[in-house]
This record gives C-alpha cells, sequence and structure tokens, in this order.
C-alpha cells in the first residue's frame, strides 16, 4: 500500500459523458441517435460520488453539456457534494473536427446549461477526447475569451487521436497568443526513455497493473515534487452496459479490464490525497510554459 505523502495533493477529476458519447464509438454511432441509447450515466456517477463521499474526497467533474441538459438534478448533487464543476463541452465532438465558430458555440451551448443548473460561473474546461492539440491551440485563447481560468486539455504523448509530445508535463501558466493567459493541468506522465508516457488515468488506469500506477504517483508526488492528474468515466465502473458492435480495436480501448476499475479506483482513494483541480491550483507556485 501507497504511503501518503504530506507535501503533495493530487488531483482526481472525471469525465461526466456516457458509454455511447466515447470517440471510439464515433464511427458507429450517430451523435443524432444519442437519445436511442439507454442512459446510464445518472447512475454510474452516482456509484462514483457514493465512493468518494466514504473516502471524504472531493474531485473535479467536467461535464458534458449534453448529459447537464438531461440530468440537471445529477449536476447540482456533483456540486452540493463539494466537488467543481467543470465543462466538457456540449456534442462531444473532438476540436479538430470543427472550427473556430463551431468551437465556440459549443462551448456557449454546454456552458448556458451547466451555468443556469447552478447559479455560478464554471472556470475549469477539458476538451472532449484531449483535443487541443498543435493545429487547435487557437482554442485556449477562446477558452480565456469565455471566462476560463483553468484548462485540462493538452496531454503530453503522442498518441493517433491527440496530444503534444513536447508539451510541459506539469502544471503551468500558459500564455495565450492573443492576450492573457490560461493556466494548465495536463494529464499526469512518466519521463521514460525519452518519452512521455501516460500513466493514472482512463484506459491506461485500466490496463496498468495498481502496484505500477501507485509506483508512478509516488514517484510524481516524492521524486518530481508534482501533484498526479487522475481521470475516469463513469461508464468505466460500469460492467453492465450495452456492449457496442465496433472495430476490434475500438472495443478493445473501452472495455478491456473494465472490471478492474472499481478495485483501483478505491485502492487509489485510500492511498492518496486528493482535492478538486481548482485548489490544488491556486495553492502551487506555478512557471510560464
Amino acid at each position: 500500500m501507497a504511503m501518503l505523502d504530506a507535501r503533495v495533493t493530487n488531483v482526481m477529476t472525471v469525465d461526466v459523458e456516457d458509454y455511447f458519447h466515447v470517440q471510439a464509438f464515433a464511427g458507429v454511432i450517430d451523435r443524432r441517435q444519442w437519445d436511442l441509447y439507454p442512459l446510464r450515466v445518472e447512475q454510474n456517477t452516482r456509484r462514483v460520488l457514493e465512493m468518494f463521499r466514504k473516502h471524504n474526497v472531493r474531485a473535479t467533474f467536467f461535464v458534458l453539456g449534453w448529459v447537464a441538459e438531461r440530468c440537471a438534478k445529477l449536476v447540482r448533487e456533483i456540486a452540493d457534494d463539494g466537488h467543481e464543476v467543470g465543462c466538457h463541452g456540449y456534442a462531444h465532438q473532438p476540436i479538430y473536427n470543427g472550427d473556430e465558430k463551431e468551437f465556440r458555440e459549443d462551448l456557449r451551448h454546454a456552458l448556458t446549461i451547466i451555468e443556469t443548473i447552478l447559479s455560478c460561473r464554471v472556470r475549469s474546461y477539458r476538451a472532449p477526447s484531449y483535443s487541443i492539440t498543435n493545429d487547435t491551440m487557437w482554442a485556449l485563447d477562446i477558452l480565456a475569451d469565455e471566462g476560463f481560468e483553468n484548462d485540462s486539455s493538452i496531454f503530453p504523448i503522442l498518441h493517433d487521436n491527440y496530444g503534444i509530445p513536447d508539451a510541459p508535463r506539469f502544471p503551468h501558466v500558459r500564455k495565450l497568443k492573443l492576450s492573457g493567459h490560461i493556466t494548465e493541468f495536463p494529464p499526469s506522465t512518466l519521463r521514460l526513455l525519452g518519452n512521455n508516457v501516460p500513466i493514472a488515468g482512463g484506459g491506461y488506469l485500466r490496463l496498468y497493473p495498481y502496484r505500477l500506477t501507485s509506483w508512478a504517483i509516488e514517484h510524481l508526488n516524492k521524486q518530481e515534487n508534482q501533484p498526479a492528474m487522475v481521470y475516469l468515466h463513469p461508464w468505466e465502473l460500469d460492467q453492465a452496459q450495452p456492449r457496442i458492435p465496433a472495430p476490434w480495436r475500438s472495443r478493445f480501448r473501452h472495455y478491456q479490464n473494465i472490471g478492474t476499475m472499481k478495485s483501483k479506483l478505491e485502492k487509489l482513494l485510500i492511498d492518496f490525497s486528493w482535492k478538486p483541480m481548482c485548489e490544488v491550483l491556486r495553492h502551487r507556485a506555478l512557471q510560464v510554459g
């Protein structure tokens, strides 16, 4: 069992979306047919909330506007439990599949829904599929222009769908091209053999043995004095979700080791300390990247 590190508090994040929203199934599920699929995000998110209450953990929940529109009570429950509510866009469209106008419209649509439910401003954002890449850096200027202070959309790895391999690995303040700045908190990586290796999130959390994930987080905390960023999706705790007839690679990415997620999450909640992203950022001195 990992030893708690009193110096570093980590960040737990949840992308509140359903199993049929994921990019892995975008080729077989038409966005216009989403309402035809059984909605399971409410019950699965409440399972996550129950685990967080049990272990007195507060996190950041990046809520999809499409979900908020249909599950307003769930969004209020997340906030009432003391968690930070962030924005995950509205239609779960990767930013690079559209243009600046489409991105701003999607963003404003989601913000209007979520902020109306909460009666407060939303300050943190995560792009669907970590789709702020070298080709979509303009999205950061739009985020700042719309009032966002924090972002967690740039994954500093090489991947077929996302990533900027040479981006900073740790939380930093990023100067924007037009004006101002935004604070970026990347998903966690380890530097191995000259490459950034993703750890502690989603499919990587499901694929790796817990001992390896725990060691990696301890390394970040103790050797690099940095907080880890863990992310997950409510559907990753749902072994009973419908099976989508998708290509093998997509099914592997979505379903592999899904039965291990609950126990791994439980261990993480016990072994490490956690707070919402906004709070951890507020108490750290950040470099300009």
